[in-house]
């Protein structure tokens, strides 16, 4: 099996945390790291956007006829109206914090052996055991609140996205392929963003598009744990890269993002989409080529370019061509 080159990327050192309630912020800011909502929020919205495309508004069949009226999440013109698009933020961003305190908490043991990661607010000790809770406690509390005031099936499904972040910590304690669970994790997004504005569970847009973000998702995590391959072997935590080599790891990554490409322009298909949608396609198929160029067996140095930065752009990027496709072409 392949070794890691030692010019992969490091966390910065532990920094004290600061005093006051601004140095409070700041720490559960980096412990959580809101700005990673830029992988699967757009996701959600793109879900919100065709999902209202198909609900469906009754007419009366009375004389004189009568004006349906909009949903409090989908407009008459088929669009998520901003009081959806506000709770699907809040549930996202919600979820997304308690999923990393779980993370974290979980983890802390696994991240303070790791040069890399023991810097991080929970190993290096900066939040006691009660601030990591309550915050927790708050998190969900928003989220299950945001829930219930979007689509009413929601109010039912809410506990599954909960179950897979409980569940994530752990894959890496048995199987390679914890890469995948986080994929599915993230590839939630654009089925929740569906049915939180009323669209019909059954239908196989969203679901494609799932499957395209959870390839996405852990072609691009692959890339990740490829700095982590040495503490990994020593702690028997197991990843692609760790349990196969460098080599073989970013080939699974290519194919991953071969697929990706496939599934989203499938699922644009199953969801009617025009011409934007399958250019915003088509510029993050070029950034996924660049992603896997600038990192190789011999040379992992822009791993965190390849990780966060591209990532991020693709997020956006496929969003934007989601949202003039809705607005431009109807």
């Amino acid at each position: 099996m392949s070794e890691a080159p030692s010019d992969t990327p490091k966390d910065p050192p532990p920094a004290a945390r600061k005093p006051g309630i601004g140095g409070t912020i700041q720490m559960f800011a980096e412990l959580v790291k809101f700005e990673h909502s830029i992988f699967a929020l757009p996701y959600a919205y793109i879900g919100a956007l065709y999902g209202a495309a198909v609900v469906a508004f009754p007419v009366p069949l009375i004389y004189p006829p009568v004006q349906p009226e909009p949903t409090p999440w989908v407009t008459l013109g088929n669009l998520p109206t901003w009081w959806a698009l506000l709770w699907i933020t809040v549930a996202m961003v919600g979820a997304r914090a308690v999923a990393f305190v779980l993370n974290r908490a979980i983890d802390k043991e696994i991240d303070a052996r790791n040069p890399r990661t023991s810097g991080r607010a929970v190993p290096a000790g900066l939040v006691k055991a009660w601030e990591l809770w309550l915050f927790a406690g708050v998190m969900l509390a928003l989220y299950i609140f945001a829930t219930f005031q979007l689509a009413p099936i929601t109010h039912w499904l809410w506990p599954i996205p909960l179950a897979c972040f409980l569940v994530y910590p752990y894959v890496k304690r048995f199987a390679p392929w914890a890469h995948y669970w986080l994929g599915l994790c993230l590839g939630l997004a654009p089925v929740a963003g569906w049915v939180a504005v009323g669209g019909p569970i059954s239908a196989p847009a969203p679901w494609v598009w799932g499957g395209a973000v959870l390839l996405w998702t852990a072609g691009f995590d692959i890339i990740y744990a490829t700095q982590d391959i040495e503490c990994d072997r020593r702690d028997g935590v197991h990843s692609v890269p760790a349990d196969f080599g460098v080599g073989p790891a970013l080939w699974q990554t290519r194919i991953c993002h071969a697929l990706t490409v496939v599934l989203l322009v499938v699922g644009g298909v199953l969801a009617g989409a025009g011409w934007p949608w399958f250019a915003g396609v088509a510029v993050a198929a070029a950034l996924l080529l660049y992603e896997n160029a600038i990192v190789s067996e011999r040379d992992l140095s822009r791993v965190n370019a390849a990780f966060f930065t591209v990532n991020g752009v693709i997020a956006v990027i496929v969003f934007l061509g989601a949202l003039v496709d809705r607005l431009v072409t109807g």
